[in-house]
């Protein structure tokens, strides 16, 4: 069993795991279009092209078939588009693509059409408005008030993200974040609709919470692990806590039987006045699951099994609830060999 895991960045831990998980049986391969320590980390790496390169999914399908990879899992949310467009490809070379359909994919990706999915199927939302006028309306009638975040449209982490505490600051933060999204690698997506590619979105009150849902290979709901965040650093959980809480949980298996999604799920809730609302989704692996891990869950353990066409095993997704778990920050000795210094 041998796993490729793409755009792998900085997800060290992940790798761990799944090296874990493949002990004995396999091996993780690791690629990213430039090197990093995580790829030193794998039992094997691969530097690839950019993911926009017309030549990135030849480059992987061509890597699979001389290096026996039997499936691929991305940790990166603008890698999953340009994959999951490409699913039929892997099949039919016998790779297993964990990635869910295109239409999820974008779904999550696009804040936008996140924000009127939830809403049209009863979750919880803050105002949000896809233009400035609209937002501005909405804050002279009193619909939508101040604070709000400015944000791109198809964004991810806290690359962008503005707080606007009156109007003359929104109007300065929405004309910098227009000018800033087409100088980062968020330009790809939002080339899509450059005129709508940013986001405002009422500040919600209250205790911001994270949420995974994992479904099967198949699509199928599992379970939702539900943590408390207590600490946050440049869009990254930092520090949470593993809790029970039903509601949540509850929240979690609607997503997945809207969604039908494979593998995991990260979203980002508020809870305030006893409501949940759901911003934001991810469909990958995401900064909240190591938190998940060390609450006794494993994860990639599960999807390798399931892999093997193994049942769901209690083991796997069980945690200790009232777990705190805290990420550190710590250096590290690269081989200077593989770098052009």
């Amino acid at each position: 069993m041998n796993i490729l895991l793409t755009s792998v960045g900085r997800r060290t831990y992940l790798i761990d795991y799944f090296k874990q998980a493949v002990k004995g049986k396999g091996k993780i391969v690791a690629s990213n279009s430039v090197m990093t320590y995580s790829l030193e980390c794998a039992d094997d790496y691969v530097i690839t092209p950019g993911i926009y390169d017309d030549g990135y999914i030849h480059f992987l399908i061509e890597y699979c078939k001389k290096h026996d990879i039997n499936a691929i899992i991305s940790l990166f949310d603008i890698d999953l588009p340009i994959l999951a467009a490409n699913k039929k490809n892997f099949e039919d070379i016998g790779v297993k693509l964990v990635v869910s359909d295109k239409a999820v994919v974008e779904l999550c990706n696009d804040k936008w059409k996140t924000y009127t999915f939830l809403k049209e199927n009863g979750f919880e939302q803050p105002h949000t408005f896809i233009s400035l006028s609209a937002c501005i309306a909405a804050i002279e009638t009193g619909e939508c008030q101040f604070p709000v975040f400015v944000k791109p449209r198809w964004g991810m982490g806290s690359i962008g993200i503005y707080q606007a505490n009156n109007m003359d600051e929104l109007v300065v933060l929405y004309a910098k974040l227009n000018r800033e999204i087409f100088n980062t690698y968020l330009k790809y997506e939002s080339k899509q609709d450059i005129n709508q590619a940013i986001l405002i979105q009422e500040k919600i009150k209250g205790q911001e919470h994270g949420i995974e849902v994992l479904n099967n290979l198949n699509g199928e709901y599992v379970i939702t692990f539900v943590k408390q965040k207590m600490a946050m650093r440049a869009g990254e959980t930092d520090v949470a806590m593993v809790i029970k809480n039903e509601q949540m949980e509850n929240i979690g298996q609607q997503l997945s039987q809207k969604l039908c999604h494979i593998g995991n799920l990260d979203v980002d809730c508020f809870l305030h006045d006893n409501k949940v609302y759901v911003l934001e989704m991810n469909c990958r692996f995401g900064g909240q699951y190591p938190f998940t891990h060390m609450a006794g869950a494993n994860v990639p353990k599960q999807i390798v099994e399931w892999l093997e066409n193994k049942p769901t095993k209690s083991e796997n997704i069980n945690i200790q609830y009232n777990t705190i778990g805290c990420k550190e920050i710590l250096p590290v000795k690269m081989n200077n060999e593989k770098y052009n210094f």
